[in-house]
């Protein structure tokens, strides 16, 4: 039963991988991200009536190829009431193909404005496995390292994909991240074709204790630990030749007192874990200045860890 007229919700950006966890972590940030608009119709059916903020892209209206409206349909379907009549719009509020979520922000921000409108059937955990659905259609890989993060918020350790085994990490509250986004694209499906499927020895065990580390460093609140794994020896060295700049961008980052920095999820955004909201700012000034150096725009966001998730507006 749909109890309000219209609901307006939002889902931020997020940045996933975390250097360390390719494809099983990931957390939120405040600024960028999606707006979905849902609201009561007579005839039956979800429909897309507006998709605004594309530029010269073009998102399919049609729900059952949409990410935002594929999730939503298959809540409706799971609820038993895919007859119900809804009209969404999308209103993107973050750049495509740039690394911090953009189609998971869509799937997470359309499933939370559908379950509201229909006054909250599910709770937010219970949504994340359409959301992840809705995510699907864009790059066909079925994760929650950018979606679960954009829906519930927080830092989200993603320990199997399949089951949507996912636990909130701890978020230090003098946590910071700078994010920069260079006005490059890098599609998602192209930064997975450079990846190798070769991993040695050495590697496993050096990225596994990094992992460790870092997970030790948010509970512990240990910040030199945080520094010290976040170093990916596995999927950076493969993706950073799609990144113009990418050597001399982390190193501003690092010169300025970043605890690390690594890749935005597949890039080309990048992003710098930091103690502390002045040493942000400085840092991703700092990023996005080498960026402007090399000739490339870039767009920075300075972010406490974004806790909420996807939130009414």
């Amino acid at each position: 039963m749909i109890l309000d007229s219209e609901i307006r919700v939002f889902a931020p950006a997020t940045v996933a991988n975390v250097a360390v966890g390719f494809d099983i972590l990931g957390f939120a940030i405040y600024g960028p991200g999606d707006e979905v608009v849902v609201k009561k119709r007579e005839q039956p059916g979800l429909v897309i009536s507006k998709i605004t903020g594309t530029g010269e892209k073009v998102l399919p209206l049609d729900p059952a190829k949409n990410t935002a409206g594929f999730g939503a349909l298959q809540l409706l379907v799971h609820l038993g009431i895919e007859e119900t009549g809804i009209e969404m719009e999308i209103h993107k509020k973050m750049p495509f193909g740039s690394g911090l979520g953009s189609s998971a922000a869509s799937a997470a921000a359309g499933v939370f404005a559908v379950n509201e409108l229909l006054g909250q059937p599910l709770s937010k955990t219970e949504l994340l496995p359409f959301a992840v659905a809705g995510e699907q259609i864009a790059d066909g890989a079925y994760h929650a390292d950018n979606v679960g993060p954009s829906l519930l918020g927080g830092i989200l350790f993603i320990r199997d994909n399949q089951s949507l085994d996912v636990h909130q990490l701890p978020a230090p509250e003098d946590l910071y991240a700078a994010v920069v986004y260079p006005y490059v694209e890098v599609l998602t499906k192209d930064a997975r074709e450079v990846l190798s499927d070769q991993l040695s020895l050495a590697q496993h065990i050096e990225q596994n204790g990094n992992l460790g580390g870092l997970i030790t460093g948010l509970y512990e609140q240990d910040y030199a630990l945080i520094g010290r794994s976040l170093h990916d020896v596995i999927i950076e060295p493969q993706r950073a030749q799609l990144i113009p700049a990418f050597a001399d961008v982390k190193k501003a980052a690092l010169d300025n007192g970043a605890l690390g920095a690594s890749i935005s999820g597949a890039g080309p955004s990048m992003f710098a874990l930091c103690r502390g909201k002045a040493n942000a700012q400085i840092i991703a000034k700092a990023m996005q200045r080498t960026f402007e150096n090399h000739g490339i725009k870039a767009n920075a966001y300075p972010s406490p860890i974004n806790k909420e998730g996807a939130i009414r507006i």
